[in-house]
């Protein structure tokens, strides 16, 4: 058992909440423990009572109490990636500097493990070294059928500052999307909140996000209030559109929900827009039929944020996946027709 101990936070350390630090710095610290230490007030940041959620800055002191002794380290093995799992991620880099890499995700591949995906972009990330110390860390995710720009920190303060950009809503993103429908008018805002229907397996399997009318979410427990900004680019007679949109909040699914919501489900969405369903509002619901693939029709198109480093404005663009390029062809349309940012007069 250790000694009171006391720790200065150091840049790396950040902007991190006090539990997660904590983590880092004692790996014996459990969860339990660190919230027990905090009830009883065992747990100090410059002297003051704090909660596990407090964020620490750099320069201030932690007392932290005496610990058990650490158990012997487990022996750590890396998981082998294929040489052809090797070969698509590094292909998938779009962008690398010194502070992040960003790649154009491709559909198919999830973000992080989960129930039953042991193959995702955070294990994939040992092949992203490119010489770095650590494998680089994500800062934001895509769901798994979702393509398009996905950035990654390769050192942990970039990590930090730009989940803090994420969070206080310093980046911004647009996606492309192929819809059911038209939606008018064609340039507007969606503002349903948004609420877990849950998962049908154990670990929640198949969660659903449920959208809630706006002046329902105060009243409705774990609701959330969620806006996305759309603009209708192109469209098939009345029957599929091009669309870009920006989530102003970044809710699971918010984009798929909100399109089913008003009526223009995202072709290929079975979850949300049901792969069979037709007449749904004024579109025809996710399976647009003929020669459109069944895929997933949503892709993370461009994102923009300060640089962590130079300070400078940094924009990245991702092509559109394979099955998206192909139904852009069928029906006429190429990706030179929409403007980089057709949001910025809303600025």
């Amino acid at each position: 058992m250790s000694g009171v101990q006391k720790r200065i936070v150091s840049e790396d350390g950040a902007g991190q909440r006090l539990d997660r630090w904590l983590k880092r710095t004692f790996p014996n610290f459990a969860q339990g423990r660190i919230e027990k230490a905090c009830r009883k007030g065992e747990l100090r940041v410059d002297g003051a009572r704090v909660k596990p959620s407090t964020r620490v800055e750099a320069g201030q002191e932690v007392r932290i109490p005496p610990l058990p002794d650490a158990p012997a380290p487990a022996i750590k093995t890396t998981p082998r990636i294929s040489n052809a799992d090797f070969e698509m991620i590094q292909a998938a880099v779009i962008y690398k500097d010194d502070a992040v890499i960003a790649l154009n995700k491709p559909p198919g591949l999830p973000t992080q493990g989960g129930s039953k995906q042991t193959r995702h972009v955070d294990g994939l990330a040992e092949a992203l070294r490119f010489g770095a110390e650590d494998k680089p860390r994500l800062v934001h995710r895509l769901d798994k059928d979702t393509s398009g720009v996905l950035v990654l920190a390769r050192t942990r303060a970039v990590a930090n500052s730009l989940t803090a950009a994420l969070r206080h809503k310093r980046t911004r993103k647009i996606y492309w999307a192929l819809v059911a429908g038209v939606p008018v008018p064609y340039l507007g805002e969606i503002k349903y909140g948004l609420v877990k229907a849950g998962g049908h397996g154990a670990g929640g399997e198949g969660e659903k996000m449920r959208a809630v009318h706006p002046l329902d979410i105060d009243r409705i427990p774990g609701a959330k209030r969620a806006i996305t900004q759309y603009a209708t680019l192109y469209r098939v007679a009345s029957r599929a559109s091009w669309v870009a949109m920006e989530p102003i909040t970044g809710r699971t699914h918010q984009l798929r929900a909100h399109l089913a919501e008003i009526g223009h489900p995202i072709a290929g969405d079975g979850k949300y827009g049901g792969s069979r369903q037709e007449n749904l509002g004024d579109g025809w619901g996710a399976g647009l039929g003929g020669v459109i693939s069944k895929k997933l029709h949503l892709h993370a198109r461009r994102m923009s944020f300060e640089h962590p480093l130079t300070h400078k404005d940094t924009i990245i663009t991702a092509e559109l996946p394979p099955h998206m390029a192909d139904t852009w062809a069928t029906l006429g349309w190429t990706p030179d027709l929409a403007a980089d940012d057709p949001f910025e007069a809303l600025l």
